[in-house]
């Protein structure tokens, strides 16, 4: 299960990440200090896409009950 885990997590982690980004570029008041936003958002990325991975790799694994 940890290895389903940790594939989900790169792939979860990316796109949160790149979400995340995303959202920091588009808002303005963000935008305008980048440099220390963006770094942020994308380790929260991450961080966040880590508990969801284990969960959904759980889900993935746990046989299906008829």
């Amino acid at each position: 299960m940890i290895k389903i885990a940790m594939i989900i997590w790169i792939i979860g982690g990316a796109t949160l990440a790149g979400m995340l980004m995303v959202a920091v570029l588009a808002v303005p008041a963000l935008s305008e200090q980048a440099m220390l936003w963006i770094p942020r958002a994308v380790a929260l990325g991450f961080v966040v896409a880590m508990p969801v991975s284990f969960l959904v790799a759980r889900a993935i694994a746990r046989p299906a009950s008829n």
